[in-house]
């Protein structure tokens, strides 16, 4: 069902490439948006008095720069708050509430091998520490572990350190994001302590990607990979590393601008634009497979 603006695009438009000025983490590229957004406007390119069909139009022409995925203007098909961030916090509320708080499974495979799903998204810590603590405990006794990203579309970082503490020995550090501005950046630590029992940083690990990871879930696999602590198995994922805010600039339209970029303390670089590459590259529905196969290999090896 499709929703009308009941605003004349050109708010929409103004608000959005004013958003973008003023938030984007790339200020020069920032400009050829506003400027690009602008013009289309006057060009007529906008005349729609769809909500949902101006979404798809104006998030065409923000990536169309430099491909960003982070830079959206999302369409909601139900009205949302007009409060800084609540419309994606609202729809990551539903999400928690029906995935068993973003762990909706736990299995134990032959040989000892457990998986853990995390999914569809790395909730906000505060909701999120009691289940994803339950979940990694209860997987801590296994011989080998795999954690399935396949249907996560990102999240919180500080829910990608609560995860990889779990997964690590030693206080470790992860990632570094630096904020619009590049006045300031901050450093994710893993943590010396968690809740529950860690499965550590010795046995076998292994990550599964599909080309719909996204965002906080591929800084997830990613830093893992990069530490040389997992296997990545599957897919290139989507390749979205700058974290984002989001502003309702219409009751069903939210502009989602990234306000910093994440850079790993390994490779001095992020997964933007190429996704994370597999260290086993395979259909995203053989991964699971492949993954257990080659855990029981290196435990009987």
């Amino acid at each position: 069902m499709t929703t009308s603006t009941k605003l004349p695009p050109a708010l929409v438009i103004d608000e959005t490439a004013r958003l973008v000025i003023e938030h984007y983490v790339f200020p020069d590229i920032a400009e050829q948006l506003a400027d690009l957004l602008r013009r289309r406007l006057a060009e007529g390119a906008y005349d729609v008095d769809d909500a949902e069909e101006l979404a798809r139009l104006v998030t065409a022409d923000l990536q169309s720069v430099n491909g960003d995925r982070h830079l959206r203007l999302k369409h909601h098909a139900d009205p949302v708050s007009p409060e800084q961030g609540a419309a994606t916090l609202d729809a990551m509320r539903r999400d928690f509430d029906t995935s068993l708080g973003g762990a909706p499974r736990v299995q134990l495979l032959d040989g000892g091998v457990a998986v853990v799903e995390l999914a569809p998204m790395l909730f906000p810590l505060e909701w999120a520490a009691e289940p994803l603590s339950a979940a990694l405990t209860l997987a801590s006794r296994a011989r080998a572990l795999i954690v399935d990203l396949r249907a996560n579309r990102g999240g919180a970082p500080d829910t990608v350190a609560f995860v990889c503490s779990y997964l690590l020995d030693e206080r470790t550090h992860l990632n570094t994001m630096h904020w619009h501005g590049g006045e300031r950046s901050e450093q994710s630590w893993s943590l010396p302590h968690v809740p529950g029992a860690r499965f550590g940083g010795s046995k076998p690990l292994y990550v599964l990607s599909s080309d719909s990871t996204f965002s906080a879930a591929e800084e997830l696999a990613y830093n893992l990979q990069q530490l040389g602590r997992a296997v990545v198995v599957g897919e290139p994922t989507r390749g979205g590393a700058h974290p984002c805010k989001g502003w309702t600039v219409h009751p069903h339209l939210e502009a989602t601008v990234p306000v910093g970029r994440a850079i790993n303390p390994v490779s001095g670089t992020n997964w933007e634009g190429t996704g994370v590459r597999p260290d086993v590259t395979c259909a995203a529905g053989e991964s699971l497979d492949r993954a257990h196969a080659l855990a029981l290999a290196r435990l009987t090896g």
